[in-house]
């Protein structure tokens, strides 16, 4: 019952924020909880949204960058077969012209590859960071004795 009553409450939030309302205060207000309740909970969407980003960038963008280029190159195969096998000459110029369009939006797509994988590999560091900063902190916290390996007076 309570992490139903969180979830509308962020829900609420997202909301309200989507709305252009950002004054935490007057948020607390209308929701009548505290302002360090509200504040938490957009701490928390925020981190939940990188984490959907993250997400979406590492498993669903690059298949989704691939239907694209699949998609346009189907498109573009029918409309050059259509300009070759028609006889009228208004839907010669529609096929043509929509060849052109898929080879517009192919080269957009081609050439923002490199922010593909520019977000690819962001989203790969981000990940080796985190774990490696896990990795420190489950060593630290293996031994809390303090590491005698180096002369503390010759600092």
């Amino acid at each position: 019952m309570q992490q139903q009553q969180i979830e509308w409450r962020r829900a609420k939030i997202m909301e309200l924020l989507s709305k252009g309302e950002n004054n935490q205060s007057e948020i607390a207000r209308m929701l009548q909880v505290d302002r360090s309740i509200i504040s938490r909970d957009i701490a928390h969407i925020r981190q939940q949204s990188k984490d959907n980003i993250r997400r979406y960038v590492d498993e669903r963008l690059p298949e989704e960058y691939e239907k694209c280029l699949v998609g346009l190159t189907a498109i573009l195969r029918e409309a050059w077969n259509t300009s070759q096998q028609t006889e009228d000459k208004r839907e010669k110029i529609q096929a043509l012209s929509l060849a052109k369009e898929c080879y517009s939006m192919k080269l957009d797509l081609l050439t923002n590859a490199t922010v593909v994988d520019d977000a690819i590999r962001f989203v790969a560091e981000k990940t080796k960071d985190k774990l490696k900063s896990s990795s420190v902190t489950d060593s630290n916290e293996e031994s809390k004795e303090p590491d005698y390996g180096e002369d503390e007076n010759s600092s």
